[in-house]
């Protein structure tokens, strides 16, 4: 009988495959995607220093979100990350969306992080 791999194994390989050309630097630092059935996170990291420089996630009490799995609460994670990571000094990065389809609350994400003022 054939085996079918599951939805998330199969994304772990495409997150994989894309990590092999993808890295973040410290002048160009990576925004890494991750999708889960009740929340959304987002890091921004440097892959030469192993360093996470920024963070935000739907569980955010700054947020105060009542569905943290849903576009709109995607869309205040993608200003918040923004946010902290002007505050950081970072505005160009490379997007990772981490095996996700660039679709949904993926680019709900991305698409609120470039509004305020991320390049990528």
């Amino acid at each position: 009988m054939i085996q079918k791999k599951s939805r998330n194994s199969m994304r772990r390989i495409r997150h994989e495959r894309i990590r092999r050309t993808m890295q973040g630097t410290e002048a160009v630092p990576r925004l890494c995607v991750f999708r889960s059935n009740t929340g959304i996170y987002a890091q921004i990291i440097d892959d030469t220093a192993a360093k996470t420089l920024c963070s935000a996630s739907s569980l955010d009490k700054e947020l105060k979100l009542k569905n943290g799995s849903n576009v709109e609460a995607a869309k205040k994670v993608g200003e918040l990350v923004a946010k902290r990571a002007k505050e950081a000094g970072i505005q160009k990065i490379v997007f990772d969306r981490g095996g996700y389809l660039y679709h949904g609350r993926v680019k709900a994400l991305a698409d609120a992080a470039r509004e305020n003022g991320l390049e990528f």
